[in-house]
């Protein structure tokens, strides 16, 4: 390829595009198809595709679209021998672009954009990504506005967590929601720049300089719950977390997990899930919050459900959640490591530590 991993981040306001696939190749095609104006207009942005061991002939096929395409001029892939999780494959591209950079002074000024590979860049968005980064030397983390499938702007951001917002989380009341209104997790998002707790991980932008303050992502996360776990670290070392709506990307979510899809509801909850928030609640909040949690939660679920039965009506859980929710609390483990698949795996990760997600399961 004619793009190498020493030219991703060579110039003080360079952004390179961090792009993880898991059997998701079609989909990173169409998200570079509609980076490659934005590109144009910006040639100092790269894109840094981390195949995490697909295994079904996608890396194959990027490979193909690169070269075909033109676009390895300013977009390469790695493979990676295991698929370690999200934050093991992010940890990968994170330590390279870093590694690229020829002055710590380079690495601080360095963007890493973490996009989903089931995204599609709205137009400008690069642009607005760089103004508000220069404009803020103190914001460590973005995230930009996300529309869902239907083009729809879906504008949410998020609260650390709290068990009132845990409680409102879990009731689903139109009476708990407006009482518990400023401690729900999901904070709906004014049209203009807003400082945030943390932002979805579907599209957010980390300067290079928060790394050196506060370690890399925790690869004990298989997936979810790393981003929020990172975001408390970037909140603790100082940095602002901001929800920047003016850049805008498209999300057709739960494309290569099925967790967050349309149809969830019909799905199990995969085990990692739990494993990733009993990791987040007590390595954060400690185990006795961890396990308050989990029975304000049950006590939130029970009401829920008692309310479905009155008014004879589905109450929309997912499959055995219940069940898998007791096996996997902090109530029945002491064990808060969550990424099974990198503890059996032969080949270790390049880094250290932190990150995660919130998903409305119950």
């Amino acid at each position: 390829m004619k793009a190498e991993v020493g030219g991703l981040a060579s110039q003080a306001t360079d952004l390179v595009v961090v792009i993880v696939n898991y059997r998701t190749g079609k989909l990173v095609i169409d998200c570079l198809a509609s980076l490659a104006p934005e590109i144009a207009a910006h040639p100092g942005v790269h894109v840094l595709i981390v195949d995490n061991a697909s295994n079904d002939g996608s890396d194959l096929l990027l490979q193909d679209a690169l070269r075909d395409r033109g676009w390895d001029d300013w977009a390469r892939l790695h493979r990676s021998d295991v698929n370690g999780g999200f934050a093991y494959a992010n940890n990968i591209a994170i330590a390279q672009i870093l590694a690229s950079c020829s002055s710590a002074l380079s690495r601080s000024r360095a963007l890493i954009w973490m996009l989903n590979p089931d995204t599609l860049v709205r137009p400008g968005a690069v642009g607005h990504i760089l103004r508000f980064m220069q404009a803020h030397p103190h914001a460590g983390a973005i995230g930009t506005a996300i529309e869902d499938a239907s083009g729809d702007l879906w504008p949410y951001a998020f609260r650390f967590h709290s068990l009132a917002g845990e409680l409102e989380n879990a009731l689903r009341s139109g009476i708990a929601t407006r009482l518990l209104r400023d401690r729900s997790l999901a904070q709906k998002m004014a049209k203009h720049a807003t400082q945030v707790d943390w932002v979805s991980g579907a599209s957010m932008v980390l300067r290079g300089a928060v790394f050196e303050t506060t370690g890399m992502f925790d690869e004990d996360y298989f997936l979810y719950f790393e981003e929020t776990d990172f975001f408390h670290s970037v909140a603790r070392a100082g940095w602002e977390r901001w929800y920047v709506p003016q850049a805008r990307v498209q999300h057709i979510s739960g494309q290569s997990t099925g967790l967050t899809a349309h149809d969830a509801a019909r799905r199990r909850v995969p085990a990692y899930w739990h494993h990733s928030r009993r990791r987040y609640l007590v390595k954060n909040h400690g185990r006795a919050y961890a396990v308050v949690t989990d029975l304000i939660t049950l006590l939130g679920i029970a009401i829920w459900r008692l309310r479905c039965v009155i008014r004879r009506r589905p109450h929309g859980a997912s499959p055995h959640f219940v069940r898998d929710f007791l096996r996997y609390s902090a109530m029945a483990h002491l064990d808060i490591r969550a990424n099974a698949a990198l503890a059996s795996a032969t080949t270790t990760g390049p880094c250290p530590l932190a990150a995660n997600p919130v998903a409305r399961s119950i």
